[in-house]
């Protein structure tokens, strides 16, 4: 497992940065159903302002919508949310997890002090880019980024305990599914219709290859369209 501590040459792009994610643990996170002390302790020791564009560093540990620039602008999933979808995936030391939708790697920085190896997959090359910086700046080394679509997941590297589809989507998460071990997980944000920006956050269970699903709360986030499911026709 690596330490919750960060590497100590890590940057500090605001003084009072630690201040703030105490805050927001107490003042957000906490208060939507988040207890699990592993989680906790990440949302205390990754600095968010590091993954958001410059300009909205101040912002970092607000619940305002925030987005960070690639070859498109991609909103970032809200901390409370975020921390939330960790706490439920059950994360263990030693997993091999891939977040999917990693855009500027913070869920995956935070992924990566709790299990054993993370991929950051995004079909996004400058965003790939921005995550491998910033796991450099905080010495993560068992973080690796991979650009390609999202619904193709990372088969080279399953099998995956854990997934964690990073938005909303409708679900079609078909080729991700045949990537869980035989006993893993995938967590998502579920919607109805595609372009949706709230839906249910839904834990995905294999058991040898047979996938049942729970829901577990509303949630809101940005929207993925990797994972529209074909339209029905109609007569």
């Amino acid at each position: 497992m690596q330490d919750t501590e960060l590497a100590t040459s890590s940057p500090a792009p605001l003084a009072s940065s630690a201040v703030l994610r105490e805050t927001m643990v107490e003042r957000q996170i906490r208060t939507f159903d988040v207890t699990d002390a592993g989680v906790l302790a990440r949302m205390r020791a990754v600095p968010r302002e590091l993954f958001v564009d410059p300009n909205l560093a101040t912002l970092a540990y607000s619940d305002a919508c925030l987005t960070v620039t690639g070859a498109q602008p991609r909103e970032l999933t809200a901390p409370l949310i975020l921390a939330r979808l960790l706490k439920e995936a059950r994360l263990c030391e030693g997993e091999r997890v891939m977040v999917v939708a990693g855009a500027s790697g913070y869920a995956a920085a935070l992924i990566a002090g709790l299990v054993g190896s993370v991929v950051s997959l995004d079909d996004d090359a400058i965003l790939s880019a921005k995550a491998q910086a910033n796991f450099s700046a905080l010495g993560l080394n068992n973080v690796k980024t991979l650009t390609a679509p999202l619904a193709l997941g990372a088969p080279d590297e399953a099998p995956f305990d854990l997934i964690l589809v990073d938005g909303v989507s409708q679900g079609a998460f078909e080729a991700l599914f045949k990537q869980l071990s035989a006993d893993g997980r995938l967590v998502a944000i579920v919607a109805n219709q595609a372009g949706a920006r709230v839906g249910k956050a839904t834990l995905f269970q294999s058991a040898d290859g047979h996938v049942s699903a729970r829901v577990l709360f509303d949630a809101s986030a940005g929207a993925l369209a990797s994972f529209a499911k074909p339209r029905e026709f109609v007569f």
